[in-house]
C-alpha cells in the first residue's frame, strides 16, 4: 500500500473519531491494568459489567491480594478464562507490591514480567497510561490490517511491526484506538459495514457489500 494511501486512511479515521479512547472503564492505573488483563479473549462490555463491583472492594494491589483468588473468581466468573485470569491477577498484585512499590511499571520489560501480561497488554498500558506510541494488535486490528491490505501478516507481531513502519508519526499515538474501534463497529468480522466505511475507497477487501 502506498504511503499516501496510508496517510489518507488515518486522516479519515481521525476525522471520524477525533478523540478516541479505550472503552474499558477504570479510575486508576491499577484498575486499567486489571481491566486489560480481564479483556483478553473477552469483550470490553463483559469486563465493564464485572469490574464495578470488583473495583469497589479491590482497587489497589493490596486489596486485590487480600481478596484472594477464590473470592476474585466470584466477581469475574462471567468473563472467559476467569480461572486463569484470577490466578494471574492475584500474582500480579503481589508482584506489584513486592517489586514495584504497588506502582504500574512504565517500561515493557517490567510490564511483561507481570503474570498475565504479554506484549499486547504491555502495549496498551504503555500507550494509554504513559502516552507511548505503541500498537496493540488484537483480533480487530489483525483482521483490518489483513482485510484492507494496510499491513498484511500471519501473526500479530508481524502486523504490529508493519504498522509501526508505515503509520505516519503524527497518527501513531491514537492508531491503536482508531483501528480497534473501526473493527468493533464498522469493519466487523462476519458482515463488515462497507457502505458505512470511511476508508472503503482505499480498501482491498474483495467482497464488499456496497
Amino acid at each position: 500500500m502506498l504511503q499516501k494511501t496510508v496517510q489518507a486512511i488515518f486522516e479519515r479515521l481521525q476525522k471520524e473519531r477525533p478523540h478516541p479512547k479505550s472503552e474499558l472503564n477504570y479510575c486508576s492505573p491499577f484498575e486499567l491494568l486489571i481491566a486489560v488483563i480481564l479483556s483478553a479473549q473477552a469483550t470490553d462490555k463483559s469486563v465493564n459489567l464485572a469490574t464495578p463491583k470488583l473495583f469497589k472492594i479491590a482497587n489497589t494491589p493490596e486489596k486485590m491480594a487480600a481478596l484472594g483468588e477464590e473470592n476474585l473468581k466470584k466477581y469475574i466468573k462471567t468473563i472467559g478464562l476467569y480461572h486463569t485470569k484470577a490466578k494471574n491477577i492475584i500474582s500480579t498484585s503481589k508482584f506489584l507490591m513486592e517489586k514495584f512499590n504497588s506502582q504500574i511499571p512504565n517500561n515493557r520489560k517490567d510490564l511483561e514480567s507481570l503474570p498475565g501480561v504479554g506484549r499486547k497488554t504491555a502495549n496498551i498500558i504503555l500507550n494509554v497510561l504513559f502516552n507511548e506510541k505503541t500498537l496493540a494488535v488484537d483480533t480487530h486490528i489483525f483482521r483490518i490490517a489483513n482485510r484492507t491490505g494496510l499491513a498484511k501478516g500471519k501473526t500479530p507481531l508481524a502486523v504490529e511491526k508493519k504498522l509501526m513502519g508505515i503509520v505516519p508519526e503524527r497518527y501513531l499515538k491514537d492508531a491503536h484506538h482508531w483501528l480497534i474501534l473501526h473493527g468493533r463497529y464498522t469493519c466487523t468480522a462476519r458482515k463488515p459495514k462497507c457502505s458505512e466505511c470511511c476508508i472503503q475507497k482505499f480498501c482491498g477487501y474483495k467482497d464488499k457489500n456496497g
